[in-house]
Order: C-alpha cells, then structure tokens, then sequence
C-alpha cells in the first residue's frame, strides 16, 4: 500500500478521496513523468487543487514518494503473481523469460518509463524523494530470481537482471521488440 499521510484527526489509513487522487495522479504521471511534474497542472488535469494535494501529501515531495510507492506496488503485485504460478522453483531461464514478457509489453510502456525515470532519479537525488527506490528494486528483483533458481549464484542473478534491465532500457529508446527479445533468448540461451 502506498505510503501517505493519514487524514488529520483520523487514526484510519488514507482517506477514500486521498486514495482516489493517488490514483489519479499515478495514471496522469504515467503519460507525463515526473521530471518535471508541477502540482498546478497536475491538480487540474485530476480534478483538484494544489493546496488539496499539498494538504493530503505534506508537500510536493510527500506526493512523489507516495506515486513512488504506488509504482512499486505494481513491481511487488507483479512478482507476487510470478512466484504464486509454481509449487517449485521454475528456474532462472523460466523466471527470465516470464519478466521480459511482462516487462516488453506495449501496454506497460508507460509503468516501464515511469519506473526508469524514478530509477535515474534515486541515483542522482538520492536524499530526495527517490530515496532508496533504485536500491529497493535491484534488492526485490533479486530476490525474485533468487527465489527461481536458489542454487544458481548470486553472479548470475545479478547479470539476468542486469541485462533485462539493459534490454528494457534499449526497448524504450528504440521501440525494437524483435531485437531486444532475440538479445534477451539470445543471452539466456547461454
């Protein structure tokens, strides 16, 4: 669940409206990125104020922790899934695969540039909002693969991520499924 302030005066969780505007604002910033997001425009185009957003969230800041948030939560429900669909380990090769599927979709661009934007920003601004968002994905991934295939070496988990994460990023720029899917079967072939 995503990690935002409670309602004053409320010993509850996010208010409903709170809740609703997150989600509002998690699907606006999926087709505008977070670069450069400004609460007036982003208020408008969610049907809500800046001062609203700032009451509910504490402050700019407090918002884009809360949209980082709500984007891992879409990582970790998606890793769920993976690890509930065996009664054994698949294996890394199986667990791969599955990832670059799921990652490659045309459908999950935005989620992917998004979560790309948000990687690059927990690097350069690393006491910001984006505090240990990088660090916190690599960790849940790994934990993923680690959990596919127990026996293989941390080396290798390390370099199947590295490389889906190459490949995605090299997907975004060029568009080229076919030939970042061939360098992906291509590698795990090995």
């Amino acid at each position: 669940m995503p990690t935002t302030k409670p309602v004053p005066n409320s010993k509850a969780g996010p208010s409903a409206r709170q809740q609703e505007l997150l989600e509002r604002a998690y699907a606006y910033s999926l087709t505008h990125g977070l670069a450069d997001l400004s609460l007036r425009p982003l208020a408008t185009a969610i049907g809500s104020s800046p001062r609203v957003l700032l009451f509910l969230f504490d402050s700019k800041d407090g918002l884009i922790r809360a949209l980082l948030a709500r984007a891992r939560a879409d990582e970790l429900e998606l890793l769920r899934q993976i690890e509930q669909g065996y009664d054994e380990p698949p294996g890394l090769t199986v667990i791969a695969r599955e990832l670059w599927t799921w990652l490659a979709a045309p459908e999950r661009r935005p989620l992917m540039m998004f979560w790309v934007e948000a990687y690059g920003r927990s690097l350069v601004a690393p006491d910001g909002p984006w505090t240990d968002f990088a660090r916190s994905t690599v960790d849940d991934w790994l934990e993923l693969l680690e959990a596919s295939e127990p026996d293989q070496s941390a080396a290798r988990r390390t370099a199947v991520l590295a490389m889906l994460r190459g490949a995605l990023i090299d997907l975004l720029a060029t568009g080229d499924l076919d030939r970042t899917t061939a360098a992906v079967e291509d590698y795990l072939a090995e």
